[in-house]
């Protein structure tokens, strides 16, 4: 099948939003601009990834995709966690010990979305509105069962699944919908009315964004399924605007949208040594423009040939890059 820019697009600038996002976390409460920004970017930015994922699970079901799909999520999960386990400890990190099944920082993700294809097997019986609203369903009650957290990342598998479930089943033509006229205009004053409320209200919690906490310790145990349900909303109106500005066209960086496993995988290293030496702060808006081009700049080094050669041992199991540099090399020697 020829790729579609418009993906490789969407999946390099919500990538690189995770970078972002991750990078600024640590000085979120220096400013009022920080933290209407952090949190307005992670209103979007993985319901609009983790949509995206469902989009390309269209052919989820059969043992063969399934057996391919451990392979391609478990293996790295499992390697990542021990050698994150070992980095963190290395750079004197606190919570450096995690059990093998309590994923480090942003493994979670890979765990959901294996899981996210297991729950397909059900859910793509069902008629797709009944399956949504039952997704829906789950990711409210789940709240309020105080245990569900971070172990085999249960809470986010059930809190971010309907997210999952409406990228499976829509259609290129439905989602290209967004590119029309009347989406993008209406985009516009969505994606102001979201900064506007979160800059009223700078005190919500980003724990409603992340999905990983219950209801009681976000201050909401009775009342909690409405504050989510208002996330999911709020979720999917800026999802759809943010996926209304991406361009359909092959850019300079569409290329990168194509590594986005290995930009995941590898951010972290850098991400938190940066934290653990306090390197960061905040004391102008201006600041924001130099962490963005520190951000570009780390999703262009991760995406890199020279990265993906050396970290496909880790990630894929194989050497092929490897092989063809070395290959070529000596070819070329021997011209």
């Amino acid at each position: 099948m020829q790729r579609e820019s418009f993906f490789d697009n969407a999946k390099f600038f919500l990538i690189f939003l995770v970078v972002f996002g991750h990078l600024i976390q640590p000085v979120v409460n220096d400013s009022q601009t920080m933290n209407t920004l952090y949190h307005w970017v992670y209103l979007f930015h993985m319901p609009a990834f983790i949509f995206l994922a469902g989009f390309f699970a269209k052919g989820s079901g059969s043992k063969d995709y399934i057996a391919k799909l451990a392979k391609k999520l478990l293996y790295p999960y499992m390697v990542f966690q021990v050698v994150y386990t070992a980095y963190y400890f290395l750079i004197g990190k606190s919570s450096w010990m995690n059990g093998p099944f309590t994923p480090h920082w942003s493994l979670w993700f890979l765990f959901s979305l294996f899981s996210w294809h297991l729950l397909l097997a059900l859910f793509k019986k069902m008629p797709p509105a009944l399956g949504i609203g039952t997704a829906i369903g789950l990711g409210l009650v789940v709240g309020y069962f105080e245990p569900i957290g971070q172990t085999f990342s249960l809470s986010r598998t059930f809190v971010f699944f309907p997210y999952f479930l409406m990228g499976y089943w829509v259609t290129k033509d439905q989602l290209f919908l967004v590119k029309s006229k009347a989406v993008k205009i209406a985009s516009i004053l969505i994606m102001a009315a979201a900064a506007t409320i979160i800059a009223v209200y700078p005190e919500f919690s980003t724990g409603w964004l992340l999905g990983s906490k219950s209801y009681e310790t976000l201050g909401m145990p009775v009342m909690g399924s409405l504050a989510r349900m208002s996330v999911y909303f709020a979720a999917v109106l800026m999802s759809i605007s943010i996926l209304a500005w991406i361009p359909k066209r092959e850019g300079l960086l569409t290329s990168l949208g194509q590594r986005t496993l290995y930009i995941y995988l590898l951010h972290g290293f850098i991400i938190q040594f940066i934290r653990q030496q306090d390197w960061l702060f905040y004391n102008h808006p201006i600041d924001i423009i130099g962490y963005a081009a520190i951000s570009l700049g780390i999703v262009t080094l991760l995406a890199s040939k020279v990265m993906l050669g050396l970290w496909q041992p880790f990630i894929e199991g194989k050497t092929s890059i490897l092989k063809k540099a070395i290959f070529s090399r000596k070819d070329k020697g021997l011209r």
